[in-house]
């Protein structure tokens, strides 16, 4: 058994517990954390038998490979390298955060192992010797209830996306996590996710008041729950299973698509307020921006507003809070008639852990207001005004740090536009209806911290605005059910 002392991590004042981890054990206070680590001695309307056979069998044959080539845990993340913790005490089922991890977060992921050998310290220097580069692998397979027209059915990402990090302290108040992502369908790399901070502590009323800067390329990138869309469930999906055709704007719209500058705060480990401001910079397209074949080109600025309240009674924990953003958006170009966009959104977080079990839940509800003048001036919308209300909950069970259990639900609800959701096999709409329905269920398995084995089922109650018929050419909002088997490689 080995002791490892990081006394200057603080956390909510209420919390004094055991967190649900019985490999390894955490007990957090308020001014401590101490961590002991003990070390354990189809047919066109029914999916044939076959398929599901072949998209189960792919899977199986990662999970042999993965058990010999990473027997131990060793090989883990570089926020794991720099502070010598290991994977669980930031995350409670990746990308989900436990309370270390949205600390850890909030100060810049500046938090590092304090051996001596860690470190390279000068006047104006101080930097870590171990090189902050993680890689993540993610292989999966995907099957629907009935096989799109002209494609086939089962196909296997190899991989679905490939996954560079550069992530750990740059200073001791400068952090960053950037990710650069290799898909298979695009075949080629791309800035994913990326948030560079800025973090320092002060005094306000006599209590804590943590105030930083951020720079990212993506609207709630930044938040550090996952009830909000970038970490909001499903953690990981398919890249090519059919997905109804309307959300709005705040939900992966302009992600990766814009540059933003923000300031946060957290007052008390209980207030935390954010505001940040995007430009579209357009990945792949021309500098100066000129806008052309994008949908989306800011004018001006996006301001987009975050505030939360943390609180702890007991062994639970709830967040609740509002976000959204405003964009006013010149399609196809920099100037001329704008498409106006209004996203306020309310969200929670629930945590409590049974004994080393660990009950999370989240939900988040968008409520989207859109003028949109300049689309219906071109002829693609047989309106202007427009709204979408998005529902979205998750509820995940977290057994013996080994097997995930999740069940979560969607709803989508709008106006209807017959021309911008006009008819179209699969992906169109023969009533001009955004509004779409379902659940999911996953299990997963994780063998190694940094590995996991997981199978999702999706299944729509309604699709593009109908269960039967949806689009126009006889598709059914069933047809479009899948399963998604996938294996996660962190390392």
């Amino acid at each position: 058994m080995c002791t490892l002392e990081q006394p200057s991590i603080e956390f909510l004042p209420t919390i004094s517990t055991v967190f649900p981890n019985p490999e390894p054990r955490f007990q957090i206070t308020a001014t401590t954390i101490w961590l002991r680590i003990q070390h354990p001695s189809g047919n066109d309307t029914h999916m044939n038998r076959a398929t599901w056979i072949r998209t189960l069998r792919s899977v199986l044959v990662f999970l042999p490979f993965t058990l010999i080539c990473c027997p131990a845990s060793h090989a883990v993340p570089s926020f794991t390298r720099q502070t010598g913790l290991k994977c669980n005490v930031c995350h409670s089922n990746p990308p989900e955060l436990t309370a270390f991890g949205r600390k850890f977060k909030l100060d810049g992921y500046t938090l590092t192992d304090k051996r001596a050998d860690s470190t390279i310290e000068g006047k104006d220097l101080k930097i870590n010797r171990y090189f902050p580069i993680s890689v993540m692998l993610l292989l999966s397979d995907t099957a629907t209830r009935t096989s799109v027209p002209g494609g086939q059915n089962g196909n296997s990402g190899f991989p679905q996306a490939l996954s560079l990090f550069l992530a750990g302290e740059i200073s001791p108040h400068v952090g960053a996590m950037v990710q650069g992502t290799y898909s298979h369908q695009s075949d080629h790399f791309t800035l994913d996710n990326t948030d560079i901070r800025y973090a320092k502590h002060t005094t306000l009323g006599s209590k804590d008041l943590l105030y930083g800067l951020t720079l990212n390329n993506s609207p709630t990138v930044e938040d550090v729950w996952n009830s909000t869309p970038s970490w909001g469930y499903p953690w990981i999906s398919s890249a090519n299973a059919p997905s109804p055709a309307a959300r709005p704007l705040i939900a992966g719209a302009l992600a990766q698509d814009v540059a933003g500058l923000g300031a946060y705060t957290m007052w008390n480990d209980h207030l935390y307020a954010d505001f940040t401001v995007y430009r579209s910079e357009h990945a792949g397209g021309p500098q100066p921006v000129t806008g052309t074949d994008f949908a989306f080109n800011i004018h001006g600025v996006a301001p987009y507003w975050r505030v939360a309240w943390q609180q702890t009674w007991g062994l639970n924990y709830l967040e609740v809070g509002t976000y959204g953003i405003y964009a006013s958006s010149i399609p196809g170009g920099v100037t001329g008639v704008t498409d106006t966009y209004l996203d306020p959104a309310i969200d929670l977080q629930y945590e409590r852990p049974f004994g080393v079990n660990l009950l999370t839940l989240h939900a988040t509800y968008i409520h989207e207001g859109s003028n949109l003048d300049a689309t219906f001036a071109a002829g693609g919308a047989a309106a202007p005004r427009h709204h979408l209300n998005t529902f979205r909950a998750d509820a995940t069970y977290h057994l013996h740090s080994r097997y995930t259990f999740t069940l979560a639900g969607f709803s989508t609800t709008g106006s209807s536009d017959p021309i911008l959701f006009a008819p179209a096999p699969v992906t169109g709409s023969l009533l001009g209806s955004p509004n779409s329905s379902g659940f999911i269920g996953q299990a997963g398995f994780w063998p190694q911290e940094n590995i996991e084995l997981s199978a999702a089922y999706t299944a729509y109650t309604k699709f593009n605005g109908a269960s039967s018929n949806y689009d126009g050419f006889g598709r059914s909002a069933s047809a479009n059910n899948s399963i998604y088997i996938a294996l996660w490689l962190n390392y």
